[in-house]
């Protein structure tokens, strides 16, 4: 093709800053940036003109203007602005007018009667004969085949509310005669009036619904505040049990280390006193083998007597001691408080369980559930349902991850 056209095939004006594509096609600059503006969204570039397609959005090359706009430009002093091209082109999105030829223009309505669509231009002629004064137009619809019956390839005109759908003038004569019909538009007026109704009661489940939504939300919130305000009077409660568990072990340590303390203090005075005696009993024994090998009978005689009544005299208290002793009771009475206190923590867990079970935090109600609702899709709503903790272990469970009827249990319900 020669570069030395004077118009743009876009806007059948003369050139304005003139680009050429690789085709080698000529166009104003801003027309053929505003054509290809609008097919951004596809991805696929063509020419306006020959309709070769790029992949990829080209680069157009600048050119020197026609000789017809250079001698415009050069004849008149202040040169006239750009003109306005025409972007009404028809593209893969749009429907297309049926009586256009080569380069389809948008079409702005359709005609039911003649089953085409028209731009601006071609619809003219709707508007202006009598011919077409009984047309019915509608805004611009594509897939016309679905307003012709398949059957006789007229248009569709009458609704056959005995068999459920749109037919032809034709159709009454054989396939739908005798069948209750009424006309198109006395159907969707009638459907209209129960769509509306139909729109309103979406409208008031939808407000309905928000409503619940913001009262669920707060219900959340609620809940969570109250969880964690449970949560650290719980934790201020336990430590002050703990401490006082811990009070108690330290009154049992004094009170196991005092009887301890006496306990020793005792028995070493017990066992002064014994050593004392063991040594004035060997001090004795030591003078009684001395003086039975004395030869002085005199001086035997009289310390003979001296220490046989001192002997006499003296009575030695007994030292007993309790083989049983032991502080075992201690540690059986702290057994027995421990198991007290686990029974009664248990009983009392199990009590807290069962309160809190009880409690609903949100449910469906059952009552007012569509038809349509699956069951298990209904499921999903509901509180599985358990059995109610017995013993310690069946309470501990809720502590165990992996429990999917215990974690549905407290998700629903706390």
């Amino acid at each position: 093709m020669s570069t030395d056209q004077d118009t743009c095939y876009l806007c059948k004006e003369y050139l304005r800053d003139p680009v050429s594509i690789p085709c080698g096609h000529v166009f104003c600059s801003v027309c053929l940036k505003t054509y290809w503006d609008h097919a951004d969204h596809t991805g696929s570039y063509s020419c306006p003109q020959c309709r070769v397609t790029y992949n990829k959005r080209p680069t157009p090359r600048r050119m020197g203007g026609s000789r017809h706009s250079t001698m415009q430009r050069n004849s008149e002093s202040f040169p006239p602005p750009p003109p306005s091209p025409d972007y009404n082109y028809a593209g893969p999105q749009d429907v297309g007018c049926d009586i256009c030829i080569g380069k389809k223009h948008k079409a702005v309505k359709t005609c039911l009667m003649c089953l085409a669509s028209y731009c601006d231009k071609h619809l003219k002629p709707h508007y202006e004969s009598a011919t077409f004064k009984r047309h019915k137009l509608v805004d611009e619809i594509g897939h016309l085949d679905r307003q012709i019956c398949p059957q006789h390839q007229k248009g569709l005109e009458l609704f056959c509310r005995t068999d459920q759908m749109c037919i032809c003038v034709l159709c009454t004569v054989k396939e739908h005669k005798g069948h209750d019909m009424v006309s198109a538009e006395q159907e969707r007026a009638e459907e209209q009036q129960r769509l509306g109704a139909t729109q309103a009661e979406i409208q008031e489940k939808i407000h309905d619904r928000l409503k619940q939504m913001e009262e669920l939300k707060q219900a959340v919130d609620s809940l969570k505040n109250s969880a964690q305000r449970a949560l650290q009077e719980c934790e201020k409660m336990f430590g002050d049990m703990m401490r006082s568990i811990e009070r108690m072990q330290q009154e049992m340590a004094k009170l196991i280390t005092s009887n301890k303390r006496a306990a020793l203090n005792n028995a070493e005075g017990h066992m002064e006193r014994l050593s004392h005696e063991i040594a004035d009993l060997k001090r004795r024994d030591n003078e009684i083998t001395q003086l039975s090998r004395t030869e002085d009978h005199i001086h035997f005689i009289q310390s003979y007597h001296m220490l046989i009544a001192q002997t006499e005299a003296e009575e030695l208290p007994t030292v007993s001691v309790n083989p049983y002793f032991s502080f075992g009771p201690v540690t059986k009475a702290v057994s027995e408080m421990k198991q007290h206190l686990g029974e009664f923590s248990n009983d009392e867990l199990v009590k807290v369980a069962k309160t809190v079970n009880k409690m609903t935090f949100c449910e469906l109600d059952e009552s007012k559930k569509r038809r349509s609702i699956k069951s298990d899709e209904a499921t999903m709503y509901k509180s599985v349902p358990m059995q109610e903790p017995q013993h310690r272990d069946d309470f501990m469970r809720y502590n165990r991850p992996g429990r999917s009827s215990r974690g549905h249990r407290v998700s629903h319900q706390l």
